[in-house]
């Protein structure tokens, strides 16, 4: 008698066509879901906050093994879409479960200088309130990691005291005034300077610091000077938005950004900065009575972070939407590591213009 009947009539038994798509696809969804989550993911640009050092149109890969992985807060979700689904413009997640927040060991530490992809803080709010993996991604430059000292003079920033990096491609605005002669088109398309006409003599213009020269250049031109906030003239949209402080975006702090296990005092100056980062990112319930302060029930005047914490600019620094308006970026918050561009389109550019070849594989720095 045949007593592996069994097996044969199972060996014979084929996967019909569609389950065999079906396996294919699943295996494709977790294999890319995997890769995506902890080791690189594509990005594109937006907006303009990193000109010229990153242009609208760059399609950049990340790595999130650079700082580490972080994993799930959000495990619920529609495969490869971030927080909201296409066409429908409903919720891509459900946020009835929600993980502690911890990321595996990466190949370092976020430096400064590093350009950083991170979740912008502010989506915790209404009406919003997404969890923190959640939240739109942002790119920008880290200018300040936990500890440092950080103060903006007339548009320069200074880290503990000295004056940071500046990036060869930053921008900012410059006031340019000419003798009422117009420019020569073909001209100025030799210098990386965005072009607003105010009146018949005068301009403002966005460019690199290395540009300049060439603008003084021109012999139409008789007055340069950069755009600069006055000092004490306070802007009600910059962080922390209190008019304690008289602090703009080009004159700014000097404040300093939270280290874990750093210990800060509390009282009426140090509150505005802080109590956001206290309450929202790190959770705590902390209650002002008269002079008394209270975090989670227990009467205090210091408080422990838990995080580290970083201060994030654009490298466009008069269009961009960045630390100076919205303050720290917390840990959890940091997504990974721009590497370079694999592709930059510019939408703008004539039919066999509309791919920046110089830019392809171009790394980021």
């Amino acid at each position: 008698m045949n007593w592996k009947f069994w097996k044969k009539s199972k060996e014979n038994k084929k996967k019909s066509a569609g389950r065999e798509w079906l396996d294919a696809v699943v295996f494709a969804v977790i294999a890319a879901t995997i890769i995506r989550g902890l080791f690189i993911e594509a990005y594109t640009i937006p907006t303009g906050s990193m000109e010229r050092s990153l242009l609208v149109g760059d399609f950049l890969f990340v790595s999130k093994m650079s700082y580490g992985a972080r994993t799930p807060i959000t495990p619920v979700a529609f495969p490869f879409a971030h927080h909201t689904m296409p066409i429908t413009g409903t919720k891509a997640y459900w946020d009835g479960i929600q993980l502690p927040y911890y990321r595996l060991p990466g190949f370092g530490t976020i430096e400064r200088n590093d350009v950083v992809v991170f979740n912008y803080p502010m989506d915790a709010d209404a009406p919003l309130n997404r969890p923190v993996d959640k939240r739109e991604n942002y790119i920008k430059r880290c200018l300040g990691i936990g500890g440092d000292t950080l103060k903006i003079v007339n548009a320069v920033v200074y880290i503990n005291g000295k004056p940071a990096d500046l990036p060869k491609m930053s921008q900012t605005q410059y006031y340019v005034k000419t003798d009422g002669t117009d420019f020569n088109p073909m001209a100025l398309k030799e210098v990386k300077a965005d072009v607003e006409r105010v009146n018949n003599d005068e301009y403002v213009m966005t460019m690199p610091k290395g540009e300049v020269d060439k603008i003084k250049a021109f012999s139409n031109v008789k007055v340069l000077t950069p755009v600069v906030a006055e000092q004490g003239a306070f802007e009600q949209q910059v962080f922390p938005n209190d008019p304690h402080f008289n602090w703009n975006q080009d004159n700014f702090g000097p404040i300093i950004i939270p280290k874990k296990g750093w210990t800060v005092k509390l009282d009426s100056l140090t509150l505005p900065i802080y109590q956001r980062a206290i309450t929202i990112y790190e959770g705590n319930k902390l209650e002002i009575n008269g002079n008394d302060i209270t975090i989670n029930g227990q009467k205090t005047d210091s408080y422990i972070f838990k995080m580290n914490y970083y201060w994030m600019m654009g490298d466009n620094r008069h269009n961009s939407l960045d630390s100076r308006y919205w303050g720290f970026v917390p840990d959890d918050h940091i997504v990974g590591k721009a590497l370079f561009i694999w592709m930059s389109w510019d939408e703008n550019g004539s039919f066999l213009s509309k791919i920046r070849w110089s830019r392809l594989l171009r790394g980021i720095h």
